[in-house]
């Protein structure tokens, strides 16, 4: 509240820019990247922080000053210029088709680096008015074998999605330092033997999906990457308030997503791996249904939820189009994929 005020009484004047660009994928000749323009500082997660200062963290990532209508420049040196403009809440986006091969400019992993800068106006010079930032685009090898697309919540760690009110969920997610978050066992380990695929050399892309708003971006990624899980995009969604009149999209968020990957990359197939809690085990056998011949299975995490687990299984039972096991842990979906030579 008081970073609120002493905003509204200094004309509006931009303190710190931070711009938080989120992991993306395109293709040899199609970019795409999201991200946001703040009036913040970066976000600092240490292993040793107290409960009042996770609680004060939480609060930050919440409680952010967007920049509205930031002037954002992307450069890719000697490949691409691009200027666009974020929206309201301080959201940009740069999706650009050009002839060039973007993959000349990717490293090993496939991950192109793209520079961003803040521009105060369109007639600014450059000085300390211009903020550098730095964003990375997955652009799949040729020779991937398959991609992985995963859901975050109750699937790599514990939520508690299907908690009483969902408390378990706010409290793990909210409330719990994100070093102190324990990934479900051995899931990290199948991740990166599913990226590594069957001869151990090839790099399978790895997206993951969640319902989590964009606010628990830099959480989450502090959360995988200390965990060891595969490096790969990372989709959120825009955090919608009870006041929020915007029109609501026609389609869940992880369908949207999935059949978005699907279409930027029609020659790969997938494994979609999600949980039995919430809604996966629909989306993903009406995404198999649509695409029967791009699934190569899906894996669905048990939880421990009676009537989840009975309506799972009555979907299950009937879906006959893509292969679908119920898994109790990581070691009977690693079994499962290599007696199928996915590993």
């Amino acid at each position: 509240m008081l970073r609120r005020l002493k905003r509204l009484f200094s004309s509006n004047r931009i303190e710190n820019v931070l711009i938080t660009p989120y992991r993306s994928y395109g293709t040899k000749n199609h970019l795409y990247i999201l991200g946001r323009v703040l009036d913040d500082v970066p976000l600092k997660i240490v292993k040793d922080q107290s409960f009042f200062n996770t609680l004060k963290t939480t609060y930050k990532q919440f409680d952010s000053f967007e920049i509205s209508y930031a002037k954002v420049e992307l450069n890719i040196p000697q490949f691409l210029d691009l200027k666009t403009e974020a929206d309201r809440e301080g959201y940009f986006l740069f999706e650009e088709t050009f002839t060039e091969d973007l993959s000349s400019k990717a490293n090993d992993e496939g991950w192109v680096t793209v520079n961003l800068l803040f521009k105060k106006s369109e007639d600014s010079i450059p000085s300390e008015e211009r903020k550098h930032f730095q964003g990375e685009v997955l652009v799949p090898n040729d020779k991937a074998e398959y991609g992985i697309i995963s859901d975050i919540d109750d699937t790599i760690i514990h939520t508690g999605v299907t908690s009483f009110l969902k408390w378990r969920l706010l409290k793990n997610s909210l409330l719990t330092n994100a070093y102190k978050r324990i990934p479900f066992k051995g899931a990290a380990d199948f991740y990166q033997k599913l990226h590594l695929g069957k001869n151990g050399e090839n790099k399978n892309p790895v997206f993951y999906i969640s319902n989590s708003p964009w606010n628990l971006y830099q959480y989450l990624k502090l959360f995988m990457d200390f965990n060891k899980f595969p490096k790969g995009p990372i989709l959120l969604r825009n955090f919608r308030t009870p006041f929020d009149r915007s029109i609501k999209p026609e389609k869940p968020h992880k369908q949207k997503e999935i059949i978005n990957i699907l279409k930027t990359y029609p020659e790969l197939k997938f494994i979609l791996i999600g949980d039995s809690g919430e809604h996966d085990a629909s989306i993903y056998t009406d995404i198999a249904a649509q695409y029967p011949d791009r699934i190569l299975t899906i894996y669905l995490r048990s939880v421990n939820h009676k009537r989840q687990m009975d309506r799972v299984r009555s979907i299950v039972t009937e879906f006959d189009t893509t292969p679908i096991l119920m898994v109790d842990n990581s070691n009977d979906a690693e079994e499962h994929a290599r007696q199928n030579g996915f590993i």
